[in-house]
Parts: structure tokens; sequence; C-alpha cells
């Protein structure tokens, strides 16, 4: 083991005792951390026979970016067993809803030797698939030692989370050039993805934009418009992170919205409903939370979203969305979901996380940005007052995202040459 990694498993071995409670703790409010805890070290349930495919997303947003792969995977491989990992308890919650009992899913262990060793040992993956950034030296280090290829898809970096791995050059060039490949989202993030150690990425393209909507969604939204009020502007505050909800309500109290719309405010983590709902109250806004499951008065200006999984849903039902995390140096959230049902967009000024796609989209007129709530508020105004305007953006954000589909079938064309046959997988599959 290189003394970089040596010294980073030193520092995360040290921090193991009081990950449990960390978990507990979270469990409070999201009851799915208190699950299996031993899955995060090593410890897995029930035997495995044949072979199988392991896919790890992190969270929400790549395990609906899994989809496709996933579907790709159970057409060319009948018989294997998909295993996907995730670090978050929304992001498991989000898979059983997509793929049900159709595949395993487990927690991606903590980046320890003997957990990541475990792993490898339980489920005999004959090829592993990281989403976007899931880059954990040990677990990468193992999968070489075990023989196992990783690929890295739908890969995306910053230059801000570039030059964090470029201050650990020693940890991160190593792990880079143990992938078995690369798959870049865009040329951007290949260039960088290179400039730090990985081999020759190549570029794709962004597997969100190949997520289908199900009907089941537009259904659903056809449903919450009637609630809010079928005449009523509607406007979506969309994935809101700390902080960005009171800079809202401040600039919504400063500056009154023509035509009595309607903000949907869905905060972008559940274990902050409760808090939201309590700035609410505190800031003397009436609402009502999705869950009440009610219509919404006339006299009510906000509804609370406070349901997980129905985004598709909430960005149908609205006029103009607006897309959080980007008014904060946070690096903003996927607008690619809003981009599909031909939602007009609106964002910060801190979109970093997803630049390449909120750059396009901007070019293409099918989003504005913003520098502040105070301008968020005034764009929003003139455009709920411009029906002309924002079917304009409607059709720009629809011809943009169909532009952009294919990432799934440009990464498919280059990863199934390097994976197994069916019948190679099936005849050197552990028993």
């Amino acid at each position: 083991m290189e003394a970089a990694r040596a010294l980073y498993t030193l520092v995360g071995s040290a921090a193991l005792p009081l990950l449990p409670l960390r978990l507990w703790w979270r469990g409070r409010r999201e009851p799915g951390y208190r699950h299996r805890i031993g899955e995060r070290f090593g410890r897995y349930r029930g035997a495995v026979s044949g072979p199988t495919f392991w896919i790890h997303a992190v969270s929400v947003g790549e395990t609906r970016a899994a989809a496709p792969l996933v579907q790709r995977l159970k057409a060319t491989y009948p018989d294997a067993t998909l295993v996907l990992t995730h670090m978050t308890a929304a992001g498991r919650d989000t898979g059983h809803a997509l793929f049900g009992d159709g595949i395993i899913q487990a927690w991606l262990p903590y980046d320890v030797p003997f957990a990541v060793r475990a792993f490898y040992a339980h489920y005999h993956p004959a090829a592993g698939f990281l989403l976007e950034t899931e880059l954990w030296p040990n677990l990468i280090a193992a999968a070489r030692s075990a023989a196992i290829p990783l690929y890295l898809i739908n890969a995306r970096l910053s230059e801000r989370s570039a030059n964090g791995y470029r201050r650990f050059r020693a940890l991160t060039r190593p792990m880079l050039q143990r992938l078995a490949g690369v798959a870049a989202q865009s040329k951007a993030d290949a260039e960088r993805l290179a400039a730090l150690g990985a081999h020759a990425p190549i570029v794709t393209g962004n597997l969100k934009f190949d997520v289908s909507i199900p009907y089941t969604m537009l259904e659903l939204a056809a449903g919450f418009r009637l609630r809010f009020g079928s005449t009523r502007p509607v406007w979506l505050a969309a994935s809101t992170r700390e902080g960005e909800e009171s800079l809202l309500l401040d600039a919504l109290a400063r500056r009154q919205l023509p035509g009595n719309p309607l903000l949907v405010l869905v905060p972008r983590h559940p274990q902050r409903f409760a808090l939201v709902a309590e700035l609410l109250r505190a800031r003397g806004f009436p609402f009502v939370r999705r869950t009440d499951d009610v219509p919404v008065p006339a006299d009510v200006g906000i509804v609370l979203g406070d349901s997980m999984g129905e985004m598709p849903a909430y960005y149908a039902a609205s006029d103009v969305a607006f897309i959080g995390g980007s008014l904060l140096p946070l690096g903003g959230q996927n607008l690619i979901e809003a981009l599909a049902v031909g939602t007009p967009v609106i964002v910060g000024p801190h979109t970093f996380n997803f630049a390449d796609a909120t750059a396009g989209a901007i070019a293409s007129g099918a989003a504005m940005r913003v520098a502040d709530a105070e301008a968020l508020i005034a764009t929003l105004a003139a455009l709920l007052d411009d029906p002309t305007r924002r079917h304009a953006m409607s059709e720009a954000a629809r011809a943009f995202y169909g532009a952009h589909r294919g990432a799934a079938d440009r990464l498919w064309a280059w990863l199934a040459p390097k994976l197994p046959t069916a019948a190679a997988l099936s005849r050197r599959a552990p028993g």
C-alpha cells in the first residue's frame, strides 16, 4: 500500500467507532439509516449465486441515472444478479421504487480495507460501475487486487472538485489509474480527469438525459395541478438547500408577485422537511403540506413538498421552476428533469455541479440565470406575466433535452465489448 493511501486508511479507521453513532443520529429523521448498519462494515446477508454485476449510485440522482444501464445489463445478461449500492437512505428508497425486487440493494461499505474486501468476497462481481464522482481509494484498489474491472461512468468533475483532488495527487493519481475505464459526461470533465491521472477517458454524454419520465408522474402532475388550482400560476423552488429558503421568503416578503401565484417549495433533503415547515410558521407564511393531500385554498400561497420521488411531477405541474442549490455556493442541482417536461428554468449564480447542462440550457433559451434572490423574484414576475416567453422557453427546453439524448447508447457501445459474453460469464461465475 502506497504511503498516501496508508495514511488515508489510518485516518478513516480511527473514525470508524463514531460512524454508527452518526448513522443512528441521522436515523432520527430518516429511519433508513438505521437499517442494516452491518453492511457499512462489510457484513452482508444472504448467499449470492451465479454471475453478478455491481452498480454504485450514491443517492437519488445517480440512482435515476443508473436506470438505462440496469436495463441494458438485464437485457444482455438475463441470468445475472444486479447489485445496486448506495450511501444515502433517499438513494436506497429511490432504487426500491424504480427496480423493486428485480435487483439486490445494499449499502456501500466504508472505505476501509477489511470492509471493501468483505464486500467483494460476498458478491463476486464480474464488473463494477461507479456513477459520477464516487472515487474511493481502498474500494478501487481492492477491486484491482481481486481482478474486478471497475468503470467510472457518467463521470463529472467540476474545476472546484478537481482542485481539491489535485491537492492530494499522491492519493488521487494511483486511484484513477486503477480504473478499467472512464466515460465522462463532457469534454471538460474528461480533460480534468485525464489531468489527474485517468487513462484515456472518453465522452459519452449525460445519462440523465436518457431517463424517461414515467407516465405515472405525468398523471400525478395533473392531479397536483387540480389540487393547486387549475387557473392559478404555479412556480416551483426545487431541491432547495439550507439557507436558500430564508433568502426566497425574504425576497417574497419584499415584493408581491402578480396573479396570486402558488409557490411549491421542495427541500432537497427529507430530514429538512420539518425544519422548513417551522421556518414557514415562524415567518407567518400560510402553507399546506403535499402529504396533507388536500386542495390548496386560494388564500394559501405555499405548498411544502414533503414527499420523495415525485420531483418530475412537481416540475410538470409548474409554470416555472427555480433549481435549488444555486443561490448559495453549493453547485446547484439537476435541471434535466425540468427540461424533459418543458418547464422553463431559472438558476442562481452557482451551478458548477451541472455546469455544461446549465450553460447549454441557458444558451438554448430554455433557462435563465439570476444573481440573487431579489433578481429571481423580479425575473419570475416578468415570466409569469409573459405567457409567450414562457411558451418559447418551454419549446426550447424540450428541444434541448431531445438533442442531448443518446448517452446510454454511446456508453453501452463502449462498455459492451469490454464485458464478458453471457455464456462466458455463466461458465466462470461462482457457485
